[in-house]
């Protein structure tokens, strides 16, 4: 799944911008739930210590990790979730999101609360597919077309959000068959950090992004 997050981030990346995709040492194999959420960001937070770069991309549609990853990192980083979401307000009236298990859109729309006005996204719906069967069962295309069908027409909406790392090779062929934009939010946050690395521009460190104060930490964090 890495490998395929990375080959849909190289796809969209401009001449002379360098695409390493890591996976953190550290963590649950997916993330499927706010524990899950919680053991996750430690590896997330050394992964983005141990491997500086001009721009980050936190490629997990419930961006854990973000704000401390702001403190940590020179160059901005952003969130997929954040960033297709942002992406499908520019491409229609509303969206709506299709995510894996059913017990992650509260979290989705905990997510569009914060980076959308009210109303943009129209619904949250889930094919109910274990994050890491996405690379194993044959009929996830099939699946995933037919909920976001469906949402569109729940929903009225205009877009669809695909709400998960791990869908980043569906959005073309997604959007061939329902027949609107299909946004996946490691491509878009790949082209919003790196448009913000060529305006020169990264995440402010005056007040609460500022660089953490030291002080000491106990554990295997330490």
């Amino acid at each position: 799944m890495t490998a395929k997050i990375e080959l849909s981030a190289r796809a969209v990346a401009g001449p002379g911008t360098h695409v390493e995709a890591v996976t953190s040492t550290m963590g649950p194999a997916s993330i499927e739930s706010h524990y899950d959420e919680a053991l996750s960001v430690p590896g997330i937070l050394a992964a983005v210590r141990a491997h500086p770069a001009d721009g980050t991309v936190i490629a997990c549609f419930g961006d854990p990790g973000l704000e401390a990853a702001r403190e940590l990192a020179d160059g901005p980083v952003v969130g997929i979730a954040e960033a297709a979401m942002h992406a499908a307000a520019l491409l229609g009236r509303g969206f709506s999101v299709v995510t894996t298990l059913d017990r992650t859109r509260g979290r989705a729309w905990d997510l569009a609360g914060r980076y959308v006005a009210a109303g943009v996204c129209r619904g949250v719906h889930a094919c109910d597919i274990p994050v890491l069967e996405l690379d194993r069962d044959p009929t996830v295309t099939d699946r995933v077309v037919a909920v976001a069908r469906a949402a569109l027409a729940a929903d009225s909406s205009d877009v669809i959000v695909l709400g998960c790392a791990g869908m980043a090779d569906l959005p073309a062929v997604v959007s061939k068959r329902v027949g609107v934009p299909v946004v996946d939010g490691v491509a878009a946050a790949t082209l919003l950090v790196q448009s913000l690395v060529t305006l020169g521009l990264s995440t402010s460190k005056h007040g609460e992004f500022a660089p953490p104060p030291p002080k000491r930490y106990t554990g295997l964090i330490g």
